[in-house]
């Protein structure tokens, strides 16, 4: 069986320039994707999402409308990546592993998030993450 594989921002960048059709998935609140901003291409599906911050209970069918019609399929019958990311890579871990486990194989975590952990001053995009690394991203 599929596991998530772990993946540092700059992997993932990489992985992205070369498999075009690959699919970045930002699973963070609306609140933070736009107004903390997001890597620039992510499509946005929230995995919590406000005002309840419960799990989307649509989440694995939101990810699979994208894999319709296929707009994944690299035509050799394996999936092409999935590459998730959220803050600090917990919550995209989490998703990840539901996609997994719903059958849906391919599928990456950015380990380090959009913003990464928090530092000594509980302050973030100090110490690791998509921003930290000065990868393209864009906000609202």
């Amino acid at each position: 069986m599929d596991k998530v594989k772990s993946i540092s921002p700059k992997q993932a960048m990489d992985l992205i320039s070369n498999e075009p059709k690959s699919l970045l998935i930002d699973v963070r609140s609306h609140m933070e994707f736009l107004f903390i901003g997001h890597p620039v291409g992510a499509v946005h599906i929230p995995w919590i999402d406000e005002p309840d911050w419960n799990i989307n209970p649509h989440f694995v069918r939101d990810v699979r409308q994208l894999l319709l019609g296929g707009l994944a399929d690299d035509g050799s019958g394996t999936q092409v990546p999935i590459i998730l990311i959220c803050r600090s890579g917990k919550r995209s871990y989490e998703a990840g592993e539901l996609l997994v486990s719903e059958g849906i194989g391919n599928v990456y975590n950015v380990d380090d998030g959009f913003e990464g952990e928090l530092d000594e001053h509980h302050h973030r995009s100090t110490l690791g993450g998509w921003r930290f690394e000065g990868l393209p991203w864009e906000q609202c």
